[in-house]
């Protein structure tokens, strides 16, 4: 099997948040529909006080969830692997997106600790779409400009990365950063990004009859 471009998950994949408030989470259960509050704040490129005001949420003191979300996304890191991945998969010619379901303010931060920004990223605030809907998958598929069997998605949480992508004709691995999660037999597992980078071997082989940008995958 040939890969042409590998998607990555953001958070829990490419980066964590070391000082954790959640702001957004803590807005959405002021809301009587939390569900309907989490798919309006991720679907949509709302700032903390515009999704305040678009769930008419009250009695909520907006100047401290706000102070909690500079603390988030200034506690942003990328996992001590991810920049040498990323450039070596750079490197073998392969393209690169992200793929995430994520509130607006959070998408910034992380662009700008990568060492080059990717070939195309599908945010869910601005595509419309969560995970795993396959319309997300098969957006940023297209943008890339490679079939969805071409496409490799790598991400931590395994229905919405994982299934998700194996349901919309991607390839999957699904990073258990811990090994603690439980996984259906046979599910293609990593437990660091470099994990990745083995496949890159049989990038020569491609290369010995003419083919460049691909990975190939057994």
């Amino acid at each position: 099997m040939t890969v042409n471009a590998i998607l990555f998950d953001a958070f829990g994949t490419l980066c964590d948040i070391s000082i954790k408030r959640r702001p957004f989470a803590q807005l959405a259960r002021f809301h009587p529909d939390r569900r309907r509050a989490r798919e309006m704040i991720m679907t949509r490129p709302l700032s903390l006080r515009e999704a305040a005001e678009e769930l008419q949420v009250q009695d909520v003191d907006l100047a401290v969830l706000e102070e909690e979300l500079d603390a988030e996304l200034a506690s942003i890191r990328l996992y001590p692997e991810v920049i040498g991945v990323l450039e070596g998969l750079r490197a073998s010619g392969v393209r690169i997106g992200i793929v995430s379901n994520l509130a607006a303010p959070y998408a910034g931060p992380l662009l700008r600790l990568l060492p080059f920004a990717p070939d195309a990223c599908a945010w869910s605030f601005e595509v419309g779409w969560l995970k795993p809907d396959p319309r997300i998958f098969s957006w940023v598929c297209e943008q890339l400009g490679v079939a969805a069997s071409g496409a490799l998605m790598v991400g931590d949480t395994f229905a919405d990365d994982y299934a998700g992508a194996l349901a919309g004709g991607l390839c999957a691995m699904h990073l258990d950063r811990c090994g603690r999660q439980s996984r259906p037999n046979g599910a293609q597992t990593i437990h660091t990004l470099e994990g990745i980078l083995p496949a890159i071997r049989a990038q020569s082989c491609s290369r010995s009859t003419g083919h460049t940008g691909s990975v190939g995958l057994s």
